[in-house]
């Protein structure tokens, strides 16, 4: 179901709670579209395809509303909030239905279980859609999205060696998914403590670890921005820095940024590795580059970071700018903004 982070927000808010929730306040920070299920052309198979094809059709015209009382509300027309979750959760009760009804009448399509698991994760429902998982699990083995998305779930709420587990098991299934080698690489990333002990490697091998896998997603989906931000990412959390592995890997997604938004988000990464490195002219002209206004404050914070290392004998008491600049953002559409900061928990992708 390829919908917006902007929706995907508001439809979790909605089922999660009862109380009327502001669309505009509710922003997800996952990124990515949700496991379809893969069927054949038999009547079930059919059968399934009608509704999720519907579930699709009711996301786009939710999507529509949200973004249209967006408009609305820059003029002052908007419909309250209140109405307008209503109407969300009508549109959506629609299509649990229809998932529930499918269910019932095909308790053992393991299929069906993925689809209404991807619904569940898509309205917010993480526990619903790990009991929907688990049982596609028992039912089929050997579906490798399901093994993806029960590792994302268990590399949010644990045991976390699960993770590492049912990635695996996910990448046997389908070694040519990268997304798979992506989630693991992250979890691994995240996870350094436990990684180490699992697999019996010390800290530099478990960087290593996470790089390898990052590369490797990377080259199955060499055009990926968002892969190669993450693999370039990485690089802020190993001591010593690795410099010029890390300014390859912004090179590298410098090349694949797809607009101007994404490319001074590089810049702002440029900036902050070369400050580092002592490469100060080159982080300034980095920063001069810089000139769309979302990125004001993460720019200024920089170039206090670069005017610190430049000139340490004037730096103040004031505290310093710690190794995050900021917080994830997700814009409402597309997750393009890429902030000089690691997330602080996995940013998994539900495998397609």
């Amino acid at each position: 179901m390829a919908v917006s982070n902007l929706l995907i927000g508001v439809l979790g808010a909605i089922m999660a709670t009862n109380q009327p929730a502001a669309p505009s306040n509710l922003v997800t920070e996952t990124t990515g579209v949700s496991a379809k299920a893969t069927g054949t052309n038999s009547p079930i198979a059919l059968e399934l395809q009608k509704i999720e094809d519907q579930d699709d059709a009711a996301a786009a015209e939710i999507d529509g509303w949200i973004r249209e009382n967006h408009e609305f509300a820059k003029k002052g027309a908007a419909i309250p909030d209140s109405e307008l979750n209503r109407r969300i959760r009508d549109k959506l009760d629609v299509s649990k239905k229809a998932y529930l009804d499918f269910i019932q009448r095909h308790p053992d399509y393991a299929e069906g279980r993925v689809a209404y698991a991807s619904f569940l994760h898509d309205t917010g429902d993480e526990e619903g859609e790990f009991e929907q998982l688990q049982k596609a699990r028992d039912l089929d083995q050997t579906i490798p999205s399901v093994w993806n998305n029960l590792a994302n779930y268990y590399g949010e709420h644990g045991p976390t060696t699960n993770a590492f587990a049912c990635y695996e098991k996910a990448i046997q299934l389908d070694p040519n998914e990268p997304v798979y080698y992506n989630n693991f690489a992250t979890t691994v990333y995240l996870y350094r403590k436990d990684v180490r002990e699992y697999y019996h490697i010390n800290e530099q091998q478990v960087f290593d670890k996470a790089m390898a896998l990052y590369r490797k997603g990377l080259s199955l989906d060499p055009t990926n921005f968002l892969m190669a931000s993450d693999l370039a990412m990485s690089y802020y959390g190993i001591k010593p820095l690795r410099t010029n592995d890390a300014l390859a890997s912004w090179t590298n997604a410098l090349n694949l940024a797809r607009d101007e938004i994404e490319r001074e988000g590089v810049y702002i990464h440029f900036a902050r590795i070369e400050a580092q490195a002592g490469m100060f002219a080159d982080a300034h002209k980095r920063l001069d580059a810089v000139t769309n206004e979302m990125y004001a404050d993460l720019k200024k914070r920089v170039a206090r970071m670069l005017n610190d290392k430049e000139h340490p004998e004037l730096v103040t008491n004031e505290p310093p700018i710690g190794p995050d600049l900021g917080t994830n953002t997700v814009d409402a559409s597309q997750a393009r903004v890429v902030h000089p900061e690691l997330p602080t928990t996995p940013a998994k992708t539900n495998a397609p």
